[in-house]
Parts: C-alpha cells; sequence; structure tokens
C-alpha cells in the first residue's frame, strides 16, 4: 500500500471531511513551480518557484534542531500548544510530536499537503497525536486555539491537581519561505494569534485587579439569583409565531429585526432615525448609551449592564425614571446599586464567575450570554438569542441553548471599535462630561482625550468606509470577537449604519432604502414584549415554584459555605504541616509520612464541590512559583506547598463575603 492511501484510510477515519476537503477544487491558484528533489539522507526536499521549503541537505535534522529549543523549556512543553504555519512536508510538526502537545497545522495550499501525504508516511504522526487543520480558511484560528488549549487544560488538570489552568502563547514554527509566498494569507492568520493571545493577557490583568470587587458584589447581589428569572426565558422573542401573524395588527411572515446600539462616535448621526428605528425594531442598549436613547426621546426595549465596576454605573445617572418601560438585563456581578433602579422587568444573564454559576445550577440556570470583553459584545449575543428557538418549558430550565437557530437581522450603529476623526464615544456619554466637569487649566479636555487614545497602544488598521484608521489592542480584541461570532453564526444578517470605525469581516453596510422598507410594528412589538413578560411573570413567581426555588436556594447557599469552611481548614491544615517540617530535619520515614499528609490535603481540596469558587481568586501561578533557590528538592517541595495552601485559605476566606 502506497504511503497515499495509508494517509487517507487514517484521514478518512480520524479526521471526518478533511480528505474530502484536501481534493475539493476550490479555485485556489496553485504554485507555477513545485518540485521534488531527493537529499543526501534519501528524504524528499520541497522546492517551490526556486526556492526550498526544507533542507536541501538533511530536512529532518532540521527540524530536530528547531525544535530542540522547545524542548530546552520545560515550561513552555508543559503548557502550550504548537502552530505550524507552512505544512510544507511535514518535518516541523513531525519533530514538533515530541513535545506531547497539540498541534495546530496551518497551510493556505490544498496540493502542498496532498503533495506530503504522497511522499512521506505520516500514519503514526496521524495517529497519535491531537491534531487540528486549517486550510486554505484563516477564520478557524481562533476556535482551533481555543480548542487546543481545552485538551491541555483536560490533560493537565487529571494529571496535576495544582494546575491554575492558566493560558501560554502557542509555539509558532514557521516556514519562512511558504509564508513569503502567501504573505499576506500568514499575516493574518498571526495577528489573531496575537490578538488570541492578548485576550489571555487582557483577561488575566481583569481578573487580578477586579476579582475581589466582583465576589463583594456578587455576594451582596446573591438574592437576586433567586428572585430575578434568566435571559434563557426570552430566547425566540423575535421569532414569528403562529399566533402572532393571526393577531389583528399583527407581525409579517418575516422574523422581527432587531436594533443593536454601541456607544461609538458614529452613533451621533443615527439620531434622525431614532423613530423610525423604534417603529420597526426591538431596540437593544448598552448602559453606555441609555442616556442617549432618553435624551432623544425613545425607550429602548433593553438594555445591558455587565461590567461591575462602580463608575460604569455612573452611566446610568439620570436615566431611569418610575415611567421607564426599559427592561433591564444584567449580570449578577453588577455594580449593587444598578439591580435597585426602576426598571419594568429585570432579567440576570448566566453569571461570568464560578461563585455565581455554582448557585444558578442549583436554583435557577439563568442562560449564559457571550462575553468578549464589551458589553457590545454581549450586547450582541443577547439579540442573537431573541432569535434562538426556546428551549424552556417551565420550572428550572438547563440554561443551554437549544440546538435549532433560525435567520434573523440585526440592524447595528455606533460599533465603531475604533477613533474616526480622534473621537471616542458618542456625544454626550459620560466619558465626554466627566472630562468636561473635571477640566481645568493643568488638565484640560485635550489631555484626557489624548489618555484616552494614547493608553490603549493604539495603531492604524483598515476602516470600514476604506483608507485608515486609528484603533487599538483592546478594541481590536472586541473585532476579533465579533468576526468570530459573525463566522459561527451565518443564519443572522448584520448591519451597520454610518460604518466609520474598525473594517469587521461580517458585518454588511446597511442599505437604508431596504431598512426604511421594513414594516412599521411598534404596537405589535410591544404586545409580543408584554406577552412574553406576562408568561414569564406567571411561570416563575407561581407560589409553588417560588416556594421550591427558594428551598433550592437556601440549599445551596448552605452548601457553598460549608464548602468554602472545609477548603479553608484544609488549607490551613496543610499551610500549619509545611511551616512546621521546615523547622527541624527529618528522616525519610518521617518526610514520606508529611508527603501523605500533604498529598491527603491536596485531595480534599481538589474533591471540594466548591473548589472552583475559591479557585477564582487563587494567586496566579507566577505568583506562587518563584525559585526559593532551594537545592534541597523536599525542602523546595514545603516551602512551595505552604504559599500553596496560604494562598488556597486566603481565597477561601475572601470568598465568604457576605455568604
Amino acid at each position: 500500500m502506497s504511503f497515499f492511501d495509508l494517509n487517507k484510510n487514517i484521514l478518512i477515519k480520524k479526521y471526518p471531511g478533511l480528505f474530502e476537503e484536501l481534493i475539493s477544487n476550490n479555485g485556489d491558484d496553485s504554485y507555477n513551480d513545485i518540485k521534488i528533489e531527493i537529499t543526501p539522507t534519501g528524504d524528499p526536499a520541497l522546492c517551490v518557484n526556486g526556492v526550498y521549503a526544507h533542507s536541501p541537505r538533511d530536512p529532518v535534522r532540521e527540524a530536530d534542531r528547531l525544535i530542540k529549543t522547545f524542548h530546552d523549556d520545560a515550561s513552555a512543553v508543559s503548557h502550550s500548544s504548537v502552530v505550524v504555519l507552512g505544512f510544507g512536508l511535514g518535518y516541523a510538526a513531525l519533530a514538533a510530536a515530541s513535545l506531547g502537545r497539540p498541534i495546530i497545522i496551518v497551510e493556505k495550499r490544498r496540493e502542498l499537503l496532498l503533495k506530503a501525504f504522497e511522499l512521506i508516511d505520516f500514519s503514526g504522526f496521524l495517529s497519535n497525536n491531537s491534531l487540528i487543520f486549517i486550510i486554505g480558511n484563516a477564520e478557524g484560528i481562533i476556535n482551533a486555539l481555543d480548542i487546543a488549549c481545552d485538551i491541555i487544560h483536560s490533560k493537565d488538570s487529571a494529571a496535576d491537581s495544582r494546575d491554575t489552568g492558566g493560558k501560554l502563547p502557542p509555539f509558532v514554527i514557521r516556514n519562512r519561505t511558504l509564508i513569503s509566498l502567501d504573505e499576506q494569507w500568514y499575516k493574518n492568520i498571526e495577528d489573531k494569534i496575537r490578538i488570541w493571545t492578548m485576550r489571555d493577557d487582557v483577561n488575566a490583568a481583569t481578573h487580578k485587579k477586579f476579582g475581589q470587587r466582583w465576589v463583594r458584589n456578587l455576594s451582596r447581589n446573591i438574592q437576586a439569583i433567586r428572585g430575578w428569572p434568566g435571559v434563557s426565558r426570552l430566547e425566540g422573542l423575535a421569532l414569528k409565531t403562529e399566533a402572532a401573524e393571526n393577531s389583528v395588527g399583527g407581525f409579517s411572515e418575516e422574523n422581527l429585526p432587531v436594533f443593536l446600539a454601541a456607544a461609538g462616535p458614529s452613533l451621533d448621526k443615527i439620531k434622525p432615525m431614532l423613530r423610525d428605528i423604534y417603529d420597526r425594531c426591538i431596540i437593544v442598549a448598552v448602559d453606555t448609551n441609555l442616556r442617549f436613547f432618553i435624551k432623544n426621546g425613545i425607550q429602548p426595549d433593553f438594555v445591558l449592564v455587565i461590567d461591575p465596576q462602580f463608575w460604569n454605573c455612573r452611566h446610568l445617572d439620570r436615566c431611569s425614571c418610575d415611567q421607564i418601560n426599559t427592561s433591564l438585563i444584567a449580570e449578577s456581578a453588577v455594580y449593587p446599586p444598578v439591580l435597585s433602579l426602576p426598571f419594568k422587568n429585570k432579567f440576570l444573564c448566566g453569571s461570568l464567575f464560578p461563585f455565581g454559576t455554582f448557585i444558578e445550577k442549583q436554583v435557577d440556570p439563568k442562560g449564559r450570554l457571550g462575553a468578549g470583553g464589551s458589553v457590545a459584545t454581549t450586547a450582541w449575543d443577547f439579540a442573537r438569542t431573541l432569535f434562538q428557538q426556546r428551549s424552556f418549558c417551565g420550572g428550572v430550565t438547563s440554561g443551554s441553548r437549544s440546538d435549532i437557530s433560525c435567520a434573523g437581522e440585526i440592524w447595528i450603529a455606533g460599533l465603531d471599535l475604533a477613533f474616526p476623526e480622534l473621537k471616542t464615544h458618542f456625544r454626550g456619554a459620560r466619558f465626554e462630561e466627566q472630562s468636561n466637569s473635571q477640566s481645568n487649566r493643568f488638565s484640560p479636555v485635550e489631555k484626557w482625550v489624548v489618555r484616552a487614545l494614547r493608553d490603549g497602544f493604539p495603531f492604524k488598521a483598515p476602516s470600514a468606509c476604506g483608507g485608515q484608521v486609528l484603533t487599538d489592542r483592546r478594541l481590536s480584541l472586541y473585532a476579533a470577537w465579533f468576526e468570530n461570532q459573525f463566522n459561527q453564526n451565518p443564519q443572522i444578517k448584520n448591519y451597520a449604519f454610518f460604518q466609520e470605525g474598525l473594517a469587521i469581516k461580517g458585518l454588511v453596510a446597511a442599505n437604508m432604502e431596504r431598512f426604511l422598507s421594513l414594516p412599521k410594528r411598534r404596537a405589535g412589538i410591544d404586545r409580543r414584549i408584554q406577552e412574553r413578560f406576562l408568561r414569564i411573570e406567571n411561570e416563575f413567581n407561581d407560589p409553588d415554584e417560588k416556594q421550591k426555588r427558594a428551598l433550592r436556594f437556601d440549599a445551596a447557599v448552605s452548601s457553598l459555605k460549608k464548602g468554602l469552611t472545609n477548603i479553608k481548614n484544609a488549607a490551613e491544615e496543610g499551610a500549619e504541616i509545611a511551616r512546621r517540617a521546615l523547622r527541624f530535619p527529618l528522616n525519610e520515614q518521617q518526610q514520606n509520612r508529611i508527603l501523605k499528609e500533604l498529598d491527603d490535603i491536596t485531595r480534599r481540596v481538589t474533591e471540594s464541590e466548591v473548589k472552583e469558587v475559591a479557585g477564582f481568586l487563587f494567586p496566579p501561578a507566577a505568583e506562587n512559583d518563584e525559585d526559593s533557590g532551594e537545592k534541597d528538592k523536599f525542602r523546595a517541595y514545603l516551602k512551595s506547598s505552604q504559599k500553596l495552601f496560604t494562598g488556597i485559605k486566603n481565597a477561601a476566606a475572601l470568598s465568604f463575603y457576605g455568604v
């Protein structure tokens, strides 16, 4: 059997659909000149357009030397995936298998992979490694990195209970020859890898800075988990229904459109259209721009508040009143006064933090919304769920979405994710008011604006309206999130009004005439929303259901308290054992006894059902695994254990806020 047949059989068996994709004719241009030469070692070497993609003398040794640098970095080998940019004949990928990490193979040209499978036996490589292929389409790299990270965590958590689950950047192996032949395509891949890596850096920094604030807020808001329904009960609100179609003054045969407002500078241009939008769409706003709508006499149907910081809740100053018809969508860790504002109806989305998730799972799952770091990302995902087929049947829901999704239209304004004309927000945003009110001779408004533009590591990127526009690292992360979601949800069409910001793949310029041709149906929209609210009220606040939910809540809180107490006590015991053992020299028998005691305590912690709650406030590994300079391995282990258990004890104690 030929090498090609061997490789083909494994591909068909282990990677369904990949072989069919490789042999499909997708219209890609072929290289003008591909040659295969046999090297002095007997291995084939690839030459493309007159340039060797591998060593013409010994390609295997070349790849081994390349991988040796990774073998020398023990931390990297233990915690990072590998990305191979430009597969060629696969020598680098074969060498990377020795790292024992998931390997993401990125190759622009299908013909090169097919050529490699003809010339080399990859049967063992394909069978024995976790491989992810990105062929010809750069959009899959973000998902591939997430999948590889999940594979690593599942292995590491089973092997090492002390692993914190942190992410490191992937190792990127570059075939310079192949990259130079498709430079722009591979540059797009590398940009997405950088964005993925920066996302984790930003998340880690945010966690470190605000972790305790999130836990304190959750503790004060914990009653809302029992008392408020979840967004899963709003799924499918924009879908047409038989009852709605048959009712007097009902809807057209199409689903309801949704209007999503972000807070970028281009939002100002939508003012003349607000009444037209209100008449035609379900309106979803974010906390940052609620005052924009109130000031212009429009009350959005929903407003999302996700950020837990105090200053974020100030966006809602003077925005709410007793007559407001807007419904609040909030995450349970928001700054507590937000939940006391007189919104008409209030809903929770699924908690982003282990503390809230633990309670929700046992009491009333709320339904998760995507979190890309900005309230606009969560607002878009909420808008998407309005086109999701409902899976709720009363009582405690699963909190997960149905697999059935329907086509829908989301019309968007203010999603600039950039600084067009050096503007940061729409006029009248709290940022602008704060800078104006605090401006003085030594700190003028212009200084505030310069700081806002400078502090996010600004750079120029392609603009949606052509040319370049100034953006920054944080906003580019949000753009990558949107592109990934648009790609994963092709049934949802996204149209942007007055695009002035960053070019986002999948966000299409709105056709004004087409939008204005949509039927006016505000009365029908209000009736649809009111009917859903009434149904939720009857189901969620049914006396029997309320009583059952209260019992589940009390049991969940009691279980959380008990679990955190046990973890705290176990960690205190472990830290004390390590501290005492460090005071005196121990013989081998005593060392073995200490090791067994510490292992037993570690097991008690890792088997606790609330370990994620306590672990949320545990310091990153880098802060705990500093080199002590201790040559004695046993004493080094004791010092490490003392730091570990002290950190767990403190994290468990912090998690007790208000519980």
